[in-house]
């Protein structure tokens, strides 16, 4: 029920999607008795449509989000193992085409090739089924050819295609490779999506080391609108933003993550927030 929910109401956490209907409601009201409230609902949500699609505000909250987590120190030594969470392949087209389709969080697949020479010894894992409500394709089924395509041996990755969101990702992906004390694994997602990740890992006691990678924001967000983007740019940003700010309280408030807003752990890589075993030296 929940999954089915959050894709629901996921339409509304984006402000351009309120905001279009916003629009749409004024145009109805505009040859209605109401021609009045609708001609300054529709002008009022148009401004703020182009108010978001030139100001920085999406931006800056894609920093705070993206600022969370810091890069990997590759220092602490081999990971045993490295999860990437689902998102960057459109399994629909994919399917259609016959041939796997990366979308925008390519880098979540891609940054998997220098990991897996680097550490030889490390499992590869991926995690991720069908996004849509509806069913259909699966991530997951597209993933092989790729990236034994980078070299990696087949006998090195474990595949996870049934997760449906980020909550079935952590607690799916904990039992696939049932994790041993004292061992160490990579978390690679987008950078902006890393809190709720690893909130939604936190929570199902299930200790990783957070990887981020497809970055959005350039670190320095404030000043002049950037008039060479289309306002499609600016309202992807606050959309993106919106929906992992609300995805976080969300997560919070129904037990899925044990922070609103998860840190770094703050004790020598070893996360309290995590109840796992692999936590413990």
């Amino acid at each position: 029920m929940f999954f089915f929910l959050s894709k629901f109401l996921a339409f509304f956490t984006k402000p351009s999607n309120l905001l279009f209907l916003l629009a749409l409601a004024g145009l109805v009201l505009m040859v209605t008795r109401y021609a009045r409230a609708g001609r300054r609902i529709l002008v009022t949500s148009v401004i703020l449509l182009l108010l978001f699609g030139i100001s920085p505000l999406g931006r800056q909250l894609v920093l705070v989000l993206e600022g969370r987590f810091p890069a990997w120190d590759a220092s602490r030594g081999a990971p045993d193992g490295v999860i990437v969470l689902g998102g960057a392949i459109a399994p629909d087209v994919s399917a259609a085409r016959g041939e796997i389709a990366l979308g925008g969080a390519a880098e979540r697949m891609t940054v998997v090739a220098d990991l897996a020479r680097r550490y030889p010894n490390a499992k590869i894992v991926f995690t991720g089924g069908t996004p849509s409500l509806f069913g259909g394709p699966r991530e997951a089924d597209y993933v092989l050819p790729l990236w034994e395509s980078f070299g990696i041996a087949r006998n090195r990755i474990l595949l996870e295609r049934d997760s449906r969101n980020t909550t079935e990702n952590a607690t799916m992906t904990k039992a696939l490779v049932n994790p041993k004390p004292g061992e160490r694994w990579l978390l690679v997602t987008s950078s902006w999506h890393m809190p709720r990740a690893m909130g939604a890992f936190r929570a199902a006691g299930f200790q990783v080391e957070p990887y981020p990678v497809d970055w959005i924001s350039t670190g320095d967000e404030i000043g002049a609108p950037d008039l060479s983007e289309s306002f499609a740019a600016g309202l992807y940003a606050i959309d993106n933003a919106a929906h992992e700010w609300v995805g976080m309280l969300v997560y919070w408030l129904t037990g899925r993550s044990p922070e609103f807003f998860p840190a770094p752990a703050r004790t020598g890589g070893c996360d309290k927030a995590a109840a796992s075993d692999n936590c413990r030296r």
